[in-house]
């Protein structure tokens, strides 16, 4: 099989640059991915992700890895659980292992994406600090140590900071007005028996118009909140979060009057409160083509945690690796086939009705319209 002449460069190890890297290795193209963490280890990969059989499923199979995945798999973690502030079960959906989106580990999942490419293939500790157009197509990459490289094919996976899409696009992303706080509490079955009661055997969802709170059953017998607060980010820098009792006391506060096996996943976290700020792009960000340069995930949709964030970036990233090997003498036919594709998909996502009605800031952020809506979409 005929291939590019240069081999492809890709910026980020996350999942939707290693999917691209697994697909045209597949297909024998050559391909680097510059990394800036300094390991596979160098840090947690997040929480849990679902995988869905509509999109993050299908990159998976590209990439030839569906056993590996089904390996993963925690099971009954489908199951989901929506209460009340007080408490109260609204609604309570068992895993009956007929569902189209399994659970995962993020970190599990990007090692098999990680054992599936050859040796050498990832260049980690690689920083980039800038990137330049060079003319016909070809770009150069600077990266802390002064280090650079130059490519005809550079693609941005790199996330919503991507130091490649300042390349094709003036837009940068945007805070969306809401903030999450991540906690989590260990050997929860034995330690926090009524918080594990509470958040069931896969999520929880307890949510009010400007304060929500979502929680995830991962392995080792560990729950996983994710607390979110609709607040300007002035309001998050007055709290010190360097003192974690009184971060943590802080954002308790704002769940006062919620049940007391809610507010624990807050109180009793056996981790110090993180805070994550949520960004995002336009859902309407697009770009003219420019030779030799395109962006796969997070770099080119940004959008708020919504379930999709990963496996648009898994499906990204097999989709521009399926083009890539159709074309293999003509580079531009490929972006062109694969951004025009990528532009639909992300649009559909943004135009769910149901994602105005989902943002924790509207009145209609309640429990029993989160249910309706389910309900509605059978989902």
């Amino acid at each position: 099989m005929s291939t590019p002449a240069t081999p492809v460069t890709i910026i980020g190890a996350g999942l939707g640059g290693l999917t691209l890297a697994r697909v045209l290795h597949v297909h024998g193209i050559p391909v680097t991915v510059y990394e800036a963490e300094p390991s596979p280890d160098a840090r947690s990969q997040g929480g849990m992700l679902d995988i869905h059989d509509y999109n993050g499923q299908l990159a998976l199979q590209a990439a030839g890895l569906m056993d590996e995945f089904r390996a993963i798999v925690l099971e009954g973690r489908q199951a989901m659980r929506v209460l009340d502030r007080d408490g109260t079960v609204l609604f309570d959906k068992a895993d009956d292992g007929t569902g189209g989106r399994p659970e995962v580990q993020r970190g599990d999942l990007r090692r098999i994406l990680l054992d599936s490419l050859p040796d050498g293939t990832v260049r980690w500790g690689h920083k980039v600090i800038g990137t330049r157009t060079l003319g016909e197509g070809r770009h150069e990459v600077t990266f802390t140590d002064g280090g650079t490289v130059v490519t005809s094919l550079l693609v941005g996976a790199d996330g919503a900071w991507s130091r490649v899409r300042p390349l094709l696009s003036t837009t940068v992303p945007q805070y969306t007005g809401t903030s999450c706080v991540d906690t989590y509490l260990f050997d929860a079955d034995t330690r926090h028996p009524a918080v594990a009661k509470a958040v069931g055997g896969g999520s929880l969802i307890v949510t009010t118009s400007g304060r929500e709170i979502f929680a995830h059953r991962e392995k080792g017998d560990t729950l996983h909140a994710y607390v979110g607060l609709s607040e300007p980010q002035d309001w998050f820098a007055a709290i010190d979060f360097t003192d974690a009792a009184a971060a943590t006391a802080r954002i308790a506060a704002e769940f006062d009057g919620w049940a007391p096996e809610l507010t624990a996943l807050i109180t009793d976290s056996d981790t110090a409160p993180v805070l994550r700020p949520l960004y995002t792009l336009p859902d309407e960000h697009r770009w003219d083509r420019v030779p030799g340069v395109t962006l796969v995930g997070d770099a080119a949709h940004l959008a708020a945690p919504n379930g999709e964030g990963a496996n648009l970036a898994m499906l990204d990233g097999a989709e521009l690796g399926k083009a890539l090997a159709a074309y293999p003498d003509d580079i531009e036919a490929a972006l062109t086939e694969y951004e025009q594709a990528m532009f639909s998909r992300s649009a559909e996502v943004a135009a769910f009705e149901g994602v105005e009605f989902h943002r924790i800031d509207s009145d209609g952020n309640t429990a029993h319209g989160l249910i309706k809506m389910t309900g509605e979409k059978g989902r």
